[in-house]
């Protein structure tokens, strides 16, 4: 049990839009290469993760639109704040990723922050986006659930 709570301590940030947005078909634990101002300022939880996406190009995984605060004690060797951060993945995976991006309506999206180890990690996810209606049942549903724990908690 003791071990659960300390999990959820690490996780810098979630995608909580994702979910609603989204529907996740696989996920990765991915590194992140980043500077070490950008390390701070994620020990910081100033991550945004809104319209942020991973792109695959020549063998190598990025994320992009991914804005990291610059660090609040830093000096001129701050970093860039929206710039492309390449991810840590084995060559397999990457080609996993890559086949399962060319099919029609799915995209890599990251899906939260979180420390492991000392490390700062990044799990992404392959998605397909979710149409109104889709989104509607899932609220339905959300609140269906919600409703017979409500019932049972009385009872």
């Amino acid at each position: 049990m003791a071990e659960k709570d300390k999990k959820s301590d690490n996780v810098l940030i979630k995608n909580k839009k994702a979910f609603h947005d989204y529907a996740i078909l696989e996920t990765f634990e991915a590194g992140i290469e980043l500077k070490g101002t950008e390390v701070k300022s994620c020990r910081q939880n100033s991550i945004a993760l809104v319209d942020s996406f991973v792109k695959i190009e020549n063998g190598q995984a990025t994320l992009l639109n991914c804005h990291i605060s610059p660090y609040t004690c830093g000096n001129r060797f701050n970093h860039e704040t929206l710039r492309p951060r390449r991810l840590l993945l084995h060559k397999a995976e990457i080609r996993k990723l890559a086949i399962q991006l060319r099919e029609k309506g799915n995209t890599i999206i990251p899906l939260k922050f979180y420390l492991k180890n000392g490390k700062v990690k990044l799990e992404i996810g392959v998605a397909k986006g979710k149409t109104h209606g889709d989104k509607r049942e899932a609220m339905r549903r959300s609140q269906d659930e919600r409703d017979v724990r409500r019932e049972m908690s009385r009872r």
